[in-house]
């Protein structure tokens, strides 16, 4: 595979979008983003996402980069997982604590999976980063996912929502999952 000068970043999501290009700023390669409404299939966020990459690079011809985010409760043996999205919609960050009131664990992690495929038909790689923490009634802005009801053990107290975009870009689960593709892109994407 020969070297990458860019490549698209698969989001609708500006906040995405920004952390992404924030924490992959000094890899040297343009990340370019498309919206595309991919089909997801039930599965583990791994089988999830690179199915989602394959059908990126179809789209697009050419390589892409998606992304799959987790919130997983311990309690609940990891629901809900990759389908924190679907809960969202219907529960919304307010009552999403609630799943568990009638549990004493609330520890939780967020995992985020990126899928990298080169192009049509060709190898995905993955990249994972996982940080822990635990559920609370949600605190901070609401305006990006669930970040105001996810408090992670290095976030001194604080939700994600109630950090600095630096402070949360040097310890979340997405920055552990892009250092790793940091260091792939580094190498030329190889």
């Amino acid at each position: 595979m020969s070297s990458l000068d860019s490549l698209i970043f698969v989001t609708g999501n500006k906040n995405k979008l920004a952390e992404v290009q924030a924490i992959l700023g000094s890899a040297g390669v343009e990340i370019k983003s498309q919206a595309i409404d991919l089909v997801e299939i039930q599965g583990t966020t791994q089988e999830i996402s690179a199915d989602k990459a394959r059908r990126a690079a179809l789209a697009v011809n050419g390589p892409v980069l998606v992304e799959d985010t987790c919130l997983c409760f311990n309690a609940l043996n990891g629901l809900p997982g990759p389908y924190i999205k679907h809960f969202l919609t219907s529960l919304t960050t307010t009552h999403l604590p609630t799943l568990l009131a009638g549990f004493p664990d609330k520890s939780a992690y967020a995992l985020c999976t990126f899928a990298f495929c080169s192009s049509p038909g060709g190898e995905v790689l993955l990249f994972e980063g996982r940080t822990e923490g635990r559920v609370v009634e949600a605190r901070g802005s609401g305006d990006f996912g669930w970040d105001s009801v996810f408090e992670p053990v290095e976030g001194g107290g604080e939700t994600y929502a109630e950090m600095s975009k630096e402070k949360k870009n040097g310890i979340s689960h997405r920055y552990r999952a892009l250092e790793k593709v940091k260091e792939f892109l580094a190498r030329g994407g190889c």
